[in-house]
């Protein structure tokens, strides 16, 4: 018998219809995990005399409500969920990093995660022993940890910070090291978290290559995060988490979809600026996606000061009637820095309609005002459905980097102006 959070081996329970095929090698039965908070803090010597019989009040916050799921061999799964949902709790379960409060998990193979930036890790060692030590502990033997080093810092692009004292490290530094430990084990099952974010844009694309390959040689990976097009992309299942509960596990499409209605929930959600009725529908899906030079020829970095060049291509997966796009470019913390929108409008002028099935082409060219770093650029496709009922969906197309050297400006953008200095009394 399981006791209450135990991590047991896996066994494979009655598959339904629409689960994919090969044994389960995560097994999670009715998993609860609550968190006592402290409402107040007595943390001086004055507060206890002055109250000497009060004790701290406490509130509750469950974080997981009785969820269950199960992973297959080769099986890429998505969680998600809004901030607070359980994600990270429900990994670090699996990781046995918590100990789940009633339910139970079995488990078959080697775990590795991949979960929160310096888990894991010592800073007064240097990043050479830190490596050794993770690998070891992720089931590898010294002698192999050892002999995997050279690999570890060549993918983390650290060959030159090997003998550094990981508290010298920077966060994007400690991120790239602690992936690149993970990928080095082998293990059966990998637990990454949204701490891949913290990466820089060329790093986050060498994840993501890395996952590509994980996919096409069937590994088992537990994806946590709030990017739908990664879900939709890698993911061949994915479970919604809301206030700690299962709300829906399927395809990732419809998760997806799930996700976005969660997300434009509350007071003024629903809305759009003219008052009409906002639903979330996944009525479109990117086929092609690319950023372009001069030669047209595809480029993922942009230099300074140089016009956003793009095509892409959209399928319509229902029919869409006057369909309007938004184009936003947000920074590396999806922070809106600009937008441009254009309406789909046929050559005789008349709005434009698009069947299922139907494509929409672009090619545009957007004026760079952006600081160098880290972007992204996102699409939002607005439809008609119905007078007075919208339906919108929103995608993230392209990441790309900025380079260059602008000045000492700041800002997250460059705008041309003309300002005149004079020193008064010159004239």
């Amino acid at each position: 018998m399981s006791m209450p959070g135990q991590v047991q081996p896996a066994v494979d329970p009655v598959q339904g219809d629409d689960e994919p095929e090969g044994p389960v090698l995560i097994e999670a039965r009715d998993l609860e995990k609550l968190f006592r908070i402290p409402e107040h803090r007595i943390d001086t010597f004055k507060e206890r005399a002055l109250h000497p019989f009060s004790g701290p009040d406490f509130r509750e916050l469950r974080a997981l409500d009785k969820v269950s799921f199960d992973v297959r061999k080769g099986e890429f799964f998505g969680i998600v969920g809004r901030n607070g949902s359980g994600k990270s709790t429900l990994l670090k379960i699996l990781a046995s990093i918590y100990r789940a409060d009633a339910g139970t998990i079995r488990v078959a193979g080697r775990l590795a995660p991949f979960i929160e930036l310096g888990v894991g890790f010592n800073p007064e060692l240097t990043a050479r022993d830190n490596v050794v030590l993770n690998a070891v502990m992720m089931g590898l033997t010294p002698r192999q940890a050892r002999q995997r080093l050279p690999a570890v810092f060549e993918f983390a692009e650290l060959e030159d910070f090997t003998e550094l004292k990981l508290k010298n490290y920077s966060s994007g530094m400690s991120v790239r090291l602690a992936f690149s430990v993970m990928l080095q084990t082998e293990a059966d099952i990998l637990l990454i978290d949204e701490v891949l974010a913290v990466g820089d844009a060329a790093f986050q694309q060498k994840c993501y290559d890395v996952f590509h390959e994980m996919k096409d040689a069937d590994k088992t990976v537990v994806f946590v995060t709030h990017d739908m097009t990664a879900v939709q992309t890698f993911c061949d299942r994915a479970m919604l988490l809301h206030d700690g509960q299962v709300t829906d596990i399927g395809e990732p499409e419809e998760i997806g979809r799930h996700y976005l209605r969660l997300n434009f929930e509350g007071e003024h959600a629903g809305k759009t600026d003219q008052g009409e009725n906002l639903a979330v529908d996944l009525h479109t899906a990117i086929i092609e996606a690319r950023l372009l030079d001069e030669d047209d020829d595809p480029i993922t970095n942009i230099e300074f000061g140089r016009p956003i060049r793009f095509e892409a291509v959209l399928e319509a997966k229902s029919e869409l009637l006057e369909p309007v796009l938004t184009f936003h470019v947000l920074d590396a913390d999806s922070r809106l820095v600009f937008g441009h929108q254009r309406a789909l409008v046929l050559g005789n002028g008349e709005p434009g309609h698009v069947p299922a099935g139907g494509r929409i082409q672009i090619a545009g060219t957007l004026d760079n005002p952006l600081n160098p770093g880290r972007y992204h650029l996102t699409c939002w496709v607005r439809r008609n459905r119905t007078q007075g009922d919208m339906a919108v969906q929103a995608m993230r197309m392209i990441d790309f980097v900025v380079f260059g050297t602008p000045g000492g400006a700041g800002g997250m953008i460059t705008v041309d102006g003309d300002i005149e200095l004079e020193l008064e009394g010159s004239r």
